[in-house]
């Protein structure tokens, strides 16, 4: 049980209603944003004195039934409530470090996908596997130290450049959605070094990350599109499918385009030119 992150995650969600939002009278003005502690306590079937100490990291440990009452009075979605029980330590806990290795039988898909720029990610945005035409949309991953393949990094620490994330069209989106992977990463993870020290390094380094981080946010929107803009062929919109390899905590992310448009040409150029198309992109 992780108390103090579970305090500050409910006074975050908390923070967030607004009493008509559970069906609440608005009654007089309010000092501060979003329900009182007491509201919470009634709505959640719970007494105002326990909820009170939940959110001050003193409670012990609550129970499944109290974890439901509450996530029910602070509208959590389903991935909010399955983190509320993770940091209840309710929830099954990875114990030890985030997986690394990808499955062969994924590294021989990549290969037979050439119309298709894939890569594999890890729990922490580590790139692990990629074939050729990821690379040549992307970047030459294969002449990057493992540090260097972490697009986390790319993101919040790499260089102040428009085109510094792959002149992706969503990077205020893609940031947001790196750090809710990651905080739900970290409670997964709380013992990896390579996950916790990650998050220290990112706040440590990057102002934005560490707002975004206090937010506490965890629902993840899904991607449909994005377009990038590439030195060679300029920008090329692609669709986007993320596929969760859940057995070893990582994702399988395709980039396609339509038959017959602009874009795919345009893939098909870049898989013709290779990782050596990208050539002028590494030197920002």
């Amino acid at each position: 049980m992780d108390k103090q992150e579970l305090g500050a995650f409910l006074r975050s969600r908390r923070a967030r209603l607004q009493p008509q939002d559970v069906g609440l009278p608005p009654g007089p003005r309010r000092r501060t944003p979003g329900l009182r502690r007491e509201e919470v306590a009634v709505l959640a079937h719970i007494s105002t004195e326990y909820y009170v100490r939940l959110e001050q990291g003193r409670a012990p440990r609550p129970s499944g039934e109290v974890l439901a009452g509450i996530a029910g009075a602070l509208r959590l979605t389903d991935v909010e409530s399955d983190h509320l029980h993770l940091l209840a330590g309710t929830a099954p806990t990875r114990s030890g470090l985030h997986r690394r290795d990808v499955r062969p039988s994924i590294l021989t898909l990549l290969e037979r996908l050439p119309h298709t720029a894939g890569f594999v990610t890890s729990a922490v945005f580590e790139v692990l596997a990629w074939n050729d035409l990821a690379a040549a949309l992307m970047e030459d991953f294969a002449a990057l130290a493992p540090r260097e393949r972490n697009l986390a990094r790319r993101a919040f620490l790499g260089p102040q450049h428009p085109d510094a994330v792959y002149g992706i069209s969503d990077l205020a989106e893609f940031r947001h959605h790196v750090v809710m992977q990651l905080r739900a990463a970290h409670a997964r993870y709380p013992s990896d070094p390579a996950v916790t020290g990650l998050v220290e390094e990112l706040l440590d380094g990057s102002p934005d990350f560490a707002r975004l981080w206090e937010r506490r946010d965890i629902q993840v929107a899904p991607v449909l599109t994005k377009t990038f803009r590439h030195p060679s062929v300029g920008e090329v919109t692609v669709e986007c499918d993320s596929l969760a390899l859940t057995e070893r905590d990582q994702h399988l992310v395709l980039y396609t385009a339509p038959p017959g448009s602009r874009d795919s040409e345009a893939l098909a150029l870049l898989h013709v030119l290779g990782p050596d198309g990208i050539t002028a992109r590494r030197s920002l």
